[in-house]
């Protein structure tokens, strides 16, 4: 691999690592209503996903194995969106505005996967 592609793809599991850290931080400020508590739990479990399942990828014994962990990595960063949108915060802006952000980000990262998995089949 040559070491522009390598640079890429630890800059994408550090990406990763900090959407998932973002997503941490911004959930503690959320209100512990019973729907954020069910819908925080959702949240963290597939922001984290994103970038363990990128690892996992990049650890693949075979494009088989490549090409599902990468689609797991779209699945999540998909259900990380659909999370962001459903959580309450209250009308508070900055709140609203770190979600949105977060929205955008777990978006582009649906995408990089997406054009990931389009190369490499």
């Amino acid at each position: 691999m040559t070491e522009i592609q390598n640079s890429k793809r630890y800059d994408l599991e550090e990406r990763t690592l900090k959407f998932a850290t973002r997503v941490r931080i911004f959930v503690k400020q959320l209100k512990k209503t019973i729907a954020n508590i069910e819908d925080v739990k959702q949240l963290v479990r597939a922001s984290g996903s994103v970038g363990a399942n990128y690892i996992e990828a990049n650890e693949a014994l075979s494009k088989k194995d490549f090409v599902m962990r990468i689609k797991i990595c779209r699945k999540e960063a998909k259900e990380s969106a659909y999370w962001l949108k459903l959580v309450d915060t209250e009308d508070d802006p900055e709140l609203e505005r770190e979600s949105h952000e977060l929205t955008q980000e777990a978006t582009e990262l649906t995408n990089i996967f997406g054009s990931i998995l389009r190369k490499s089949q």
